[in-house]
């Protein structure tokens, strides 16, 4: 028997609600990292717990995490899924990843839906998730824990979402370098999606970045940045639909 987490959290963000959750299961919770591309095959079995925590992008599961999750094998192991949102709406986010979970081999026991401050649009969500989350979701944990030990498996409710799943949305916003940049390399080694090549660091690819703005958080210089225009665009457009915070949500 073992402790497990299944982390693809680019930005730091979804790592934090997740190890909210796992921080009370046991001394030792072993960490698979879904953003990193050479992610070596993992193998489960029965009598497992497993979290998998992902952020939700526009709804729906990133799919660099499917890809990654695919080379993961459940064995049949009980696992709990978590979306994390920036405090707009995790539409179908929860569905697909279990979905991805059950071809894994993995039996669903439990979900959560978690917010954390939105990775471009910081001022939606801010410092989330804070004391108020933290707490809820250490409930969460130990509800979780009791089920577990109960050798309750099955999921007893219906995750909110639909089948098929929305439509995914076209590019992103795409990160660049501006003066500030000392090519220390770091974006490119960091980035989840190996968009950004080592020997053209200013830019990223467009048919390669996920938006994940994984490299604008790890900037040692704070250089590379998105575009200010589309940024406050954006934020207005979302600001009715983020100003209003949301609760984390826990599915049993």
């Amino acid at each position: 028997m073992k402790f497990a987490q299944l982390l693809f959290s680019p930005t730091g963000g979804t790592q934090r609600v997740a190890e909210a959750i796992t921080g009370a299961w046991a001394a030792e919770v072993e960490t698979v990292d879904l953003t990193d591309p050479a992610v070596p095959p993992a193998a489960f079995q029965d009598g497992d717990l497993v979290l998998i925590a992902v952020p939700s992008f526009g709804g729906r599961v990133p799919p660099l995490a499917v890809q990654r999750l695919a080379r993961i094998q459940g064995g049949g192991a009980s696992c709990v899924l978590v979306c994390v949102y920036g405090n707009r709406a995790y539409e179908d986010t929860l569905v697909e990843l279990q979905d991805c979970a059950e071809r894994c081999g993995f039996l669903v026991s439990a979900a959560a839906a978690a917010v954390a401050e939105h990775s471009i649009l910081h001022q939606y969500a801010a410092g989330r998730p804070d004391t108020q989350d933290t707490e809820e979701l250490q409930r969460f944990s130990r509800a979780i824990l009791e089920k577990y030990r109960q050798g309750k498996r099955e999921l007893a409710v219906p995750l909110p979402g639909n089948r098929p799943y929305k439509k995914t949305g076209g590019v992103g916003m795409v990160p660049k370098a501006g003066s500030g940049c000392t090519g220390c390399g770091l974006c490119a080694k960091q980035c989840p999606a190996q968009a950004i090549r080592p020997d053209d660091l200013r830019k990223a690819g467009e048919e390669k970045c996920i938006s994940c703005m994984r490299c604008v958080v790890r900037c040692p210089q704070g250089a590379r940045k998105v575009n200010g225009a589309m940024v406050a665009a954006a934020g207005l457009a979302l600001k009715k639909a983020c100003s209003v915070r949301k609760d984390c949500e826990l599915f049993l």
